[in-house]
């Protein structure tokens, strides 16, 4: 069974910056062939889409994180990314990785003075 593995995680300031990371299980050949997203749960919130990879090869971020965040892959790692800068207290959610049906388990992130 394929495990997605996210990491990077943290407590950050406001403007501050964290970058995730979400380690794929499967074959490498599985992985390049492969759409990934990274979505997020606030306290009391419903999981929401942050960023979405596009079989155009193009990504769909969330409105409220466009311009911040940046999803990025390593094809030679089976690892895929969220850069995400200029934080806010709003961006404090658990944030998981996803792959077609399947979830991470989550990695905290917490934007706080």
């Amino acid at each position: 069974q394929v495990q997605l593995v996210e990491s990077g995680g943290g407590l950050v300031q406001p403007g501050g910056s964290l970058r995730l990371s979400c380690a794929f299980s499967g074959s490498n050949i599985v992985f390049r062939l492969s759409l990934f997203g990274w979505y997020r749960q606030a306290p009391g919130k419903q999981r929401e889409l942050v960023v979405a990879g596009t079989r155009d090869g193009d990504t769909d971020y969330a409105d409220s994180v466009k311009g911040r965040f940046t999803m990025s892959r390593d094809n030679t790692k089976n690892t895929v990314y969220l850069q995400m800068n200029s934080l806010r207290p709003e961006d404090t959610a658990v944030y998981y990785c996803n792959w077609g049906n399947d979830w991470g388990q989550g990695t905290q992130v917490t934007v706080s003075s």
